[in-house]
């Protein structure tokens, strides 16, 4: 089993920053992608930024491309999503996910199986 862990969120004003962690514990050897993904009230989750584990595969949200950097340090287990200039529509809960399936990280809920318990982002206007 992997445990993944969120930390980072808060309340921040247009424009400002914040960095997401998440932690991954347990059967680490296993992961092969990394993704995070939001919900907002009332929305459908979905799919922010993913990377493979080695780094060598990074993709991100049209809405988010230019604002948000994914990074991970492989010896720390964690992944971090730094976001900039964030917006009010940025609102969500965020959740990391993790998978152990080879190949290219998926954009798709359904890729993943392991998942954090989320940790909420609030950016006023």
């Amino acid at each position: 089993q992997v445990q993944l862990v969120e930390s980072g969120g808060g309340l921040v004003q247009a424009g400002g920053s914040l960095s997401l962690s998440c932690a991954a514990s347990g059967r680490t050897s296993v992961i092969y992608a990394m993704g995070w993904f939001r919900q907002a009230p009332g929305k459908e989750r979905e799919f922010v930024s993913a990377l493979s584990w080695s780094g060598n595969s990074i993709s991100y949200a049209d809405s988010v491309k230019g604002r948000f950097t994914v990074s991970r340090d492989n010896a720390k287990n964690t992944v971090y999503l730094q976001m900039n200039s964030l917006k009010p529509e940025d609102t969500a809960v965020y959740y990391c996910a993790a998978d152990g399936t080879p190949g290219v990280p998926g954009l798709r809920s359904r890729d993943y199986y392991y998942w954090g318990r989320g940790t909420q982002v609030t950016v006023s206007s």
